[in-house]
């Protein structure tokens, strides 16, 4: 079996694959509140404790992370734990342990995934091959690049999402010095495309602009997840203040998602990761992302013909992770548990 873990600020899923002909195959998965543990290694004996499972029978475990990994060790953001691949491999009985940045465990997910499990938002060129990208709004904001090594996609990390935030127009200039003054300097894209970045437009659209706040919604935003009902209010045409957030939203994101096409040259495509798009993609759909997407000048031809596709399973990272773990375990020791699964 594989343990893989896909851990965030809020929030850690763990899951157990086996294979068969060569295919992921999930076992069982649970989701869990970071703040509630003390350690990644707490998270870990609570989820094996559920699954009743020996740890002899666990061939190689790997966990995405948010952050840059260095020689197997990394300080969270979000969250006081330290993890080290030496430390845990002692402490949890695994010999085969590693840690890798979330949105690499995303693209390795990628090729895991059945074709439903991918929204095509513009075909582009369908044919094209070549390097492609990779951008996930959710808390925060993850970059990863995908390259083309004539067979695949090797994914290359990087922490793009804390660029410098480029404003287009008046309205996002205006933003920009929002942002400025509130957090006091520097704008970085995660500010502005992420769950954060979503109340942080809401906030200078209702304070800068005027645009009205109902009672009834006001209300919504103190009782329930304020962006869950920004977003559905967006879509449901209910608030023009949820849909104008949505609008400077999805135009930041689609321009980022452009940036990163022309610096990769992604020929092969743009994939969209997440939690925020799936949830989104009738206000993806309306034209604002492709606008923002495609508005490159002279360069805006080519990025007519770069696909652009939302990932819709939330267990892309946990399956990249899984996949990651097998093939680096294989290589250390010999022996491939998806090969054998094709032998058996």
């Amino acid at each position: 079996m594989i343990l893989a873990g896909d851990v965030g600020g809020t929030k850690v899923h763990l899951a157990l694959y086996n294979f068969a002909n060569g295919r992921l195959q999930p076992i069982r998965d649970e989701k869990f509140a970071a703040h509630q543990f003390a350690s990644l290694d707490e998270v870990i004996n609570k989820f094996l404790a559920l699954c009743n499972e020996k740890r002899d029978g666990i061939f190689a475990a790997c966990f995405g992370v948010p952050g840059p990994v260095r020689e197997g060790r990394l300080k969270l953001t979000n969250l006081p734990w330290m993890l080290d691949t030496r430390d845990m491999t002692k402490s949890l009985g695994i010999q085969h342990i590693f840690l890798i940045n979330d949105l690499e465990a995303n693209g390795y997910g990628i090729p895991e995934l059945a074709s439903e499990s991918v929204f095509e938002l513009h075909s582009g060129n369908p044919e094209a091959t070549g390097h492609a990208g990779l951008i996930a709004a959710g808390t925060g904001l993850g970059e990863a690049l995908l390259i083309w090594d004539g067979k695949r996609h090797r994914p290359i990390p990087s922490e793009g999402g804390h660029c410098d935030f480029a404003a287009r127009s008046n309205r996002e200039i205006a933003l920009l010095e929002y942002l400025r003054s509130t957090l006091k300097g520097r704008v970085s894209f995660e500010r502005v495309v992420s769950g954060l970045g979503i109340k942080n437009i809401y906030a200078f659209l209702r304070d800068v602009e005027k645009i009205p706040e109902p009672g009834w919604l006001h209300d919504r935003m103190l009782a329930e997840d304020p962006n869950a009902v920004i977003g559905q209010c967006a879509e449901d045409g209910s608030s023009s203040l949820c849909f104008e957030t949505m609008k400077v939203f999805t135009g930041a994101y689609g321009a980022e998602s452009g940036n990163i096409a022309l610096k990769v040259l992604a020929t092969g495509g743009i994939y969209l990761g997440g939690g925020i798009a799936p949830k989104i993609l009738q206000t993806l759909k309306n034209g604002t992302f492709m606008q923002a997407f495609l508005d490159k000048g002279r360069l805006s031809a080519l990025l007519q013909s770069i696909p652009v596709r939302v990932i819709l399973d939330d267990t892309c990272a946990l399956r990249g992770a899984a996949a990651f773990a097998e093939a680096r375990a294989s290589e250390a020791s010999g022996h491939s548990e998806r090969a054998a699964s094709i032998q058996g």
